[in-house]
């Protein structure tokens, strides 16, 4: 899911570059189409593609049951400004939260076994000691874009709990960069 955002669309090529058939599914809000170019370009694969908004339940179903041989979602669609957010929370937590479960809600139900989602080092808020490592506990995130991050491992460790055949890894980066 939006892969055609910057974090995306360099792991489309990645999965591309290693043999993996991959489709997206992005609404285009922070993205556009000519990124499918660049991806072409660079692997000599076009991949499948999807408009779709993932905040609707039914939409978001359609595609699951259309494509039923999953075997991972890689979590990319979200709204992404710490500032934009302060100023349009609701829209961050309808978008970011509604999306994720609407994801994890289909997974279960077809049975797609493993997921990455992307996180964000806001989930360590103003880290006590740095640098910030895989074991600096999580504080209070500064911003409602923040929240959604913090409520969306919440949201997924709590399922993983109760659903033994599922997987989940968070990615939580700072400044990403890419080669492309």
């Amino acid at each position: 899911t939006g892969g055609t955002g910057y974090i995306g669309s360099h792991t489309v090529v990645e999965l591309q570059k290693n043999g993996y058939d991959v489709i997206i599914a992005d609404n285009l809000v922070n993205s556009s189409l000519d990124v499918l170019d660049g991806i072409e370009k660079i692997t000599g694969i076009r991949p499948e593609f999807e408009e779709i908004d993932l905040t609707d339940r039914e939409v978001t179903r359609d595609f699951f049951a259309r494509h039923s041989d999953l075997r991972a979602v890689i979590h990319f669609a979200a709204l992404k400004a710490v500032g934009e957010s302060v100023n349009k929370p609701l829209e961050y937590y309808f978008n970011n939260l509604n999306s994720l479960m609407n994801v994890l809600t289909c997974m279960r139900e077809f049975k797609v076994p493993n997921l990455v989602f992307s996180s964000s080092c806001t989930v360590y808020g103003q880290a006590d000691v740095l640098p910030v490592t895989e074991k600096t506990p999580r504080h209070e995130a500064e911003s409602p874009y923040g929240n959604t991050k913090v409520m969306s491992e919440d949201i997924i460790r709590d399922l993983m709990r109760v659903e033994p055949d599922m997987k989940a890894l968070a990615l939580r980066y700072f400044n990403p960069i890419g080669a492309h």
